[in-house]
């Protein structure tokens, strides 16, 4: 086994082309056309020639699948809306030769004299052939969905400068078939490629399974010296805090050097880093591939990078140059990387591995991310946008889920930038690469043990994703699979050899609920639970997965689903279950059961998925309360499932596809905020949690509002809270005895404030509504309406402060639900980021949610407030 395990090794680094960065890099996103394969009449060789006129081609986007494409030319109905979905042809009925597609670009492009052109693919999806010219670049069929290919194409070029890149793109050489199971038949996994484009639980199939050009193209030049693969180490000893002094870090940095002339050659590498320079003598025969190894640098008073939460993400930039004798500079990466160290350590306590970073360890609040979009159709804003969601929501790692891919560097930049951990799963699910029987399933679990076919392709992929992610600090945690460990070969090369050769500074799970991240481990549960719940059940050490239902409101719901399918579910009770309609189940609805009725029967589909979102916030903000809880006593961390969907499904997400967030993200926004003051439902007292590495002093104010009843009070004593801690508050007030004092006719609102020790800065205002006598919460449909005073001022281009103020000395202002649209037409302008919403507000109070967005032209803005009671309004922007 040793032997095999190092010569797959091996194999695997001879194989690596990697991709270069050059002095000249362009993004080759402009001027692609496309058709299919069949459709057209022309060799290969001839429509790679400039010249050749391509009648009946279709503009293409690139990076963009085959649906993207089809879509884009309107050839195809938008697949996210209502059945859509069902029209488009899949790839098990009609065939492969459909959705294989030439992509063809023009690009002029002229040559230097020692220069070399490169062109480079970051991801295709399956496999393929590229053509310049007229003539075959590559001697064989590429394969991977995950892999980087580099092509030098200098000598296919023109001297003219008028050249023709055509690329023929196959799909996946086993698509499965899409018969209603995780993955569908499994079937998919037996190559190395994304395995939810068969379908899942939460998404329809994908029906050309992603095929395309699906990640950026690069053209670069370099002269003789080509730099691939750099990896920059930063080390970071001993236990840190945020401010003071820092003792000295340092850095290390190898590259791999190609000459990629037909001379040997002498050069020197080297970079610079606070006024000090590391350089290597390196010589190189003609082709030569040369791994270089420079001086590792000491990093004064080094800026250290945080998680979200816990300091700032500083971040270093280096440039690494390579000169060659006589010649001057041949090429230079620029490469950005965070200092910081990352360890494990193993909790007895708790029975599951805590994270460290700097020498402190973080309670992980996390989330599971399938990706952005079930086309590919990735850009920096959206990345962007949807890492800031996570940041904003206090969370402080992201999961990225195995069935799906392996994240691009642009999420990791967001990531890095907002302080997001990630552990990023490989290619593998329990589902289709058989920890369990399912009866879908084309084979049998032991064959598809053994799924992908072909193991070093798998390895390969594998070793290529690290040297692209590697120097990223966002990357805590390298995941073999979810819910399954790879096949036993794999697994030891990826275990033993490849990760320690390429990346010895992260943590290895070998599958995501594996003994050495929580012991004895499950997921789940993934259903509704009363609030209390997770407050007295204990779950394991670190859960990986835990969630439930996430609908967006009625403005989300109408932008996927016609008019005659918005309808509410209703309970059949010969069956004894709640229905919900057949385009509801089509997109995935997980039922809400009587959750939503406790707040009284919805008269329509809007008041259900108003009620709904009352739901969404207790549902969250309680699973985190209860969680933190019991932080280092229970728990060293949890990560929601899921915060977000790929397409238009209906199940757990704290935002939708088109970016509006839901109650689910405010909820856990308050639940998970860094010094957070929290109702404990069993003893009926106050705790606070403190995630903070240093003590900090609070004082708590409470109100307690029953009918016509306010009770409030201030409690002017000084609570130091431990750093990295949740205490119960022993001198606080028995809240559960005041509520009894109050009018026992309905039910109550609680409001807990912390502020900042003798200050009037407040740090936390949570709010809890609580049953009536009937143990529900249809008292709510009674409130009496409060008096708002609502001012929206605009503080700078994209920054608009809104001021809630309810002037009722008795009534409180239940759920505001406040967003941002267009005047004329009313429709919310997507995506803004609300430092809070759907906000309760005590008599007498006032609150103020600011919002950050990317100005509209010409677009006159309002806010709109949706109170609880009493509707909406809309107020101009100042």
């Amino acid at each position: 086994m040793r032997n095999k395990i190092f010569g797959y090794l091996l194999i695997v680094l001879l194989s690596l082309g990697g991709a270069a960065v050059a002095q000249q890099r362009m993004l080759l996103e402009k001027n692609w056309v496309c058709i299919n394969d069949p459709d057209t009449k022309l060799t290969a060789e001839e429509l790679s020639l400039p010249g050749t006129k391509l009648a009946g081609w279709m503009p293409a986007i690139v990076p963009g699948t085959v649906l993207t494409n089809l879509l884009h030319n309107k050839r195809i109905p938008d697949p996210f809306f209502g059945y859509n979905n069902s029209l488009i042809p899949d790839i098990s009925d009609i065939g492969r030769d459909y959705y294989t597609y030439w992509f063809v670009n023009d690009m002029n492009l002229t040559t230097v004299p020692g220069e070399h052109i490169w062109l480079t693919f970051r991801g295709v999806n399956y496999s393929f052939d590229v053509y310049v010219n007229g003539k075959k670049v590559n001697r064989d069929r590429e394969y991977g969905m995950f892999r980087r290919f580099s092509y030098d194409i200098t000598s296919y070029l023109a001297t003219d400068g008028h050249n023709r890149v055509a690329v023929l793109v196959f799909p996946p050489q086993h698509v499965g078939n899409p018969n209603g199971g995780q993955g569908g038949d499994g079937v998919i996994a037996r190559d190395v490629t994304n395995q939810y484009v068969a379908g899942w639980d939460w998404i329809q199939p994908v029906h050309d399974r992603n095929t395309g050009i699906w990640d950026k193209v690069f053209v670069e030049r370099t002269k003789m010296v080509n730099i691939e693969d750099v990896h920059v180490v930063p080390h970071v000893p001993g236990k840190r805090t945020v401010d003071g002094e820092q003792s000295p870090g340092s850095v290390t940095v190898d590259a791999t050097m190609v000459n990629s002339g037909d001379k040997a050659l002498n050069a020197m590498v080297m970079y610079e880093l606070q006024g000090q320079t590391a350089s290597q003598r390196i010589s190189l025969q003609p082709g030569e591939r040369l791994k270089v190894e420079l001086p590792k640098l000491l990093v004064r008073n080094p800026r250290l990078w945080w998680p979200n939460g816990y300091g700032p993400q500083n971040l270093y930039t280096i440039k690494l140059r390579v000169l060659v004798d006589g010649k001057g500079l041949s090429d230079e990466e620029e490469v950005t990387f965070g200092m910081r160290e990352l360890t494990t350590a193993w909790n007895a306590t708790t029975e599951s591995r805590e994270i460290h970073v700097n020498g402190q360890r973080i309670f992980i609040k996390g989330a599971n991310r399938i990706l952005s979009d079930a086309m590919l159709r990735f850009t920096d804003e959206r990345y962007d946008a949807e890492v800031r969601y996570h940041r904003d929501m206090n969370l402080n790692m992201i999961r990225v889920w195995g069935g799906g891919i392996t994240e691009r560097p642009e999420f990791y930049e967001a990531c890095d930038k907002y302080g997001l951990l990630v552990m990023q799963d490989l290619w593998m699910t329990g589902d289709c690469n058989g920890r369990w029987y399912d009866a879908t399933k084309k084979d049998d679990t032991t064959t598809r043990r053994g799924y992908p076919d072909d193991h070093k392709l798998w390895l390969t992929s594998c070793a290529d994703q690290v040297q692209l992610l590697r120097n990223h600090p966002s990357l805590a945690l390298w995941c073999g699979g979810n819910e399954i460990r790879p096949p036993e070969d794999i697994l030891c090369t990826l275990r033993d050899s490849l990760l320690p050769a390429m990346d010895g500074t992260r943590y290895f799970f070998e599958y995501s609920n594996h003994d050495s991240m929580s012991y004895k481990a499950h997921d789940g549960p993934y259903t509704i639970q009363k609030e209390d719940y997770f407050w007295n059940h204990r779950s394991w050490g670190f859960n990986s997965e835990i969630g439930s239902v996430g609908i967006g409101d009625i403005e989300s719901l109408k932008r996927f689903m016609p008019e005659a399918n918005l309808v509410q579910p209703v309970y059949n009770a010969e069956k004894g279950k709640w229905e919900a309609d057949s385009m509801w189940r089509y997109h995935k609805y997980y039922s809400y059961d009587s959750a939503v009725e406790q707040y009284g029967h919805p008269k329509d589909v809007a008041d259900f998925a108003r009620k709904a979102q009352l739901v969404n916030y207790n549902q969250y903000r309680a699973l985190m309360e209860g969680f933190r809880s019991h932080k280092w006593e229970w728990y060293t961390g949890v990560m929601i499932w899921k915060t977000q969907n790929p397409w238009t499904a209906m199940v757990g997400q704290m935002y939708d596809v088109y970016l509006d967030p839901n109650a689910c993200m405010f909820g856990l926004m308050e639940g998970a905020k860094p010094l957070h003051v929290m109702y404990e439902p069993k003893w009926g007292g106050v705790m606070v949690v403190n995630s903070d590495h240093k003590p900090r002093q609070v004082r708590l104010w409470y109100s307690i509002t029953k009918g016509v009843t306010s009770i409030q009070g201030i409690n002017d004593s000084i609570y130091t809270i431990p750093p990295d801690t949740c205490i119960a508050m022993a001198k606080a007030p028995d809240l559960d005895r005041r509520l009894d004092k109050a009018d026992s006719t309905s039910g109550a609102f609680m409001s807990l404030r912390l502020y900042e020790g003798t200050t009037k800065n407040i740090i936390d205002d949570n709010t809890y509504w609580f049953p009536g006598a009937d143990s529900t919460y249809k008292w709510l449909s009674y409130l009496r309406p409060a008096s708002l005073d609502v001012t929206a001022t605009r503080k700078a281009p994209g920054r608009i402060e809104v001021s809630v103020r309810n002037r009722s000395d008795v009534n409180v202002s239940f759920f505001n639900h406040i967003t941002l649209v267009d005047k004329a037409t009313k429709k919310r302008i997507l995506p803004v980021f609300y430092s809070n919403n759907f906000v309760t507000i005590s008599p007498e109070r006032h609150k103020q949610i600011v919002m950050e967005f990317e100005p509209p032209k010409g677009v006159a803005l309002q806010v709109c407030i949706d109170e609880w009671n009493t509707g909406k309004r809309y107020v101009d922007v100042n």
